[in-house]
């Protein structure tokens, strides 16, 4: 089975519920699975079943109620909300449905941008920025805005800038959700890629079945409850 691979994500008894007022809504009950160095994994579930919730406890967005988190050997729920942001900034990256560029810099610079946290010059920033738009095939739009670029393109910079780091982990919350089918299916090309041409393991929130279809092993949450794994 996939999860007898080496596991780069241990989840063990994880809950995790949020409070409205006086009333607390559980989202998450005692959670436990594996992901295997080098997977793709989709979570699907109905609105509200805690798909988004659990890929945020996985990227130490989110701070789980019980239970416990390791990604590549370390456990993220003991980490001190400082350690917790040096260790996303190294070993996440994310894709967003939504993008998150900022209109006012260029494809490169939004791509550069999480290198100001590292001691690279800005030379070696720029040559890392460039490489990452290489590999989403969008060298020829370096200079462009945002707002110049189609949301498939706008996608493929995001994810650039999700792999500049060389992260141990990505993670995807409907990558493909505000785009057309056709940059759709150029995104989950590209996310096929980087998980099998660079090993790159990927956690992907998504209601499209057509995006989960791509995904090596699917798994289901309903009212916050983990069914069995299906590859």
């Amino acid at each position: 089975m996939a999860e007898e691979r080496n596991a780069i994500v241990e989840i063990r008894n994880v809950s995790k519920s949020y409070r409205r007022g006086s009333y607390v809504v559980p989202v998450l009950h005692a959670i436990s699975f594996n992901i295997p160095s080098g997977e793709f994994l989709a979570l699907m579930g109905p609105s509200g079943s805690g798909k988004t919730t659990l890929l945020n406890l996985i990227a130490g967005i989110d701070r789980v109620d019980s239970g416990t988190i390791q990604v590549g050997g370390v456990d993220i729920t003991t980490l001190s909300e400082m350690q917790l942001a040096q260790w996303r900034a190294t070993n996440v990256g994310f894709i967003f449905q939504f993008y998150n560029l900022i209109p006012v810099l260029t494809a490169l610079e939004n791509v550069e941008l999480p290198l100001h946290l590292t001691g690279l010059s800005t030379e070696e920033r720029k040559e890392h920025a460039l490489t990452a738009l290489r590999l989403v095939s969008l060298d020829h739009r370096i200079g462009h805005y945002p707002s110049q670029l189609s949301g498939g393109e706008q996608q493929r910079v995001a994810i650039a800038r999700a792999i500049i780091t060389d992260p141990t982990l990505l993670v995807a919350d409907e990558p493909t959700g505000d785009l057309d089918r056709v940059s759709a299916g150029e995104v989950l090309n590209l996310m096929g890629r980087l998980n099998a041409d660079l090993g790159k393991t990927i956690v992907m929130v998504t209601h499209d079945p057509r995006a989960a279809e791509r995904a090596h092993q699917l798994r289901h949450l309903d009212k916050g409850l983990l069914n069995n794994a299906s590859s």
